[in-house]
């Protein structure tokens, strides 16, 4: 597997990070059904679940059945992907590998490729779309979703209250750079990087896909109540989700 500074990160994320990803009220309750609802009926479809983690995507895709692989730099997560499938009786192939050298999967295989919050983590960005590009059918799709570039750091932000209302500043949205983080309960720092919205349509555009949609949905009210911090999401998108097809 190639090796570069986002596989060296990832792979030593542990258990905290597995444990993590599961209860996460943003991707439990916002980030995952909002996902399902826009890929709809996936059975017997072809999906590649690229930068899977810890496999949760994978599973909810399988138990729709589709037929699923998941790949990931991380060997303890993709570790623990496998154990979690055969745990529930499904089917999925689990692979090793970085997100940029898809080995070993012919071209043409999948109907979709799921990039579930991993693009703006992923060092070879344009390395990662051409093999995007060779393992999708023709008439296949990508679902990506990412951190906000807009609303994310390196951006400076600052929430407040006024009136009782959440309010928000954001600055310092052109400086695209990698920095070293926390994740909130995790010991291992990781590396985060700042692409803007240029960056990422001109690295789509560059590998022969087109944007055939876009959103920044907000938080139901049924979602707000299953969670404090969703109730930001009513104020600015801390996510957004891309669907792209081959040009």
């Amino acid at each position: 597997m190639k090796g570069d500074s986002s596989t060296d990160c990832w792979s030593n994320v542990g258990n905290e990070w597995i444990e993590k990803a599961q209860t996460n009220d943003f991707r439990m309750h916002y980030i995952m059904p909002y996902t399902m609802q826009k890929l709809g009926n996936v059975e017997g479809l072809d999906i590649l679940d690229l930068g899977c983690g810890e496999g949760g995507y994978s599973r909810e895709l399988a138990g729709r059945g589709a037929k699923v692989t998941a790949a990931d730099c991380s060997e303890m997560s993709i570790g623990y992907a496998a154990f979690a499938a055969k745990e529930k009786n499904l089917d999925i192939s689990c692979l090793v590998r970085n997100s940029n050298d898809l080995y070993g999967i012919q071209n043409d295989s999948f109907d979709i490729v799921l990039c579930a919050m991993m693009l703006m983590d992923v060092e070879d960005f344009d390395g990662t779309m051409k093999e995007i590009y060779r393992v999708l059918r023709p008439d296949g799709k990508v679902f990506i979703s990412i951190l906000h570039p807009c609303f994310k750091p390196p951006v400076e932000h600052k929430w407040f209250k006024e009136n009782d209302t959440i309010q928000v500043i954001v600055k310092n949205y052109f400086e695209p750079e990698e920095w070293v983080g926390e994740i909130a309960g995790i010991d291992q720092r990781v590396i985060y990087r700042h692409r803007t919205m240029s960056d990422y349509v001109k690295v789509f555009v560059r590998n022969k896909f087109k944007i055939i949609d876009l959103n920044e949905p907000k938080p139901t009210e049924e979602q707000r109540k299953m969670s404090p911090r969703i109730e930001w999401l009513t104020k600015i998108p801390m996510y957004m989700f891309i669907e792209l097809a081959k040009d």
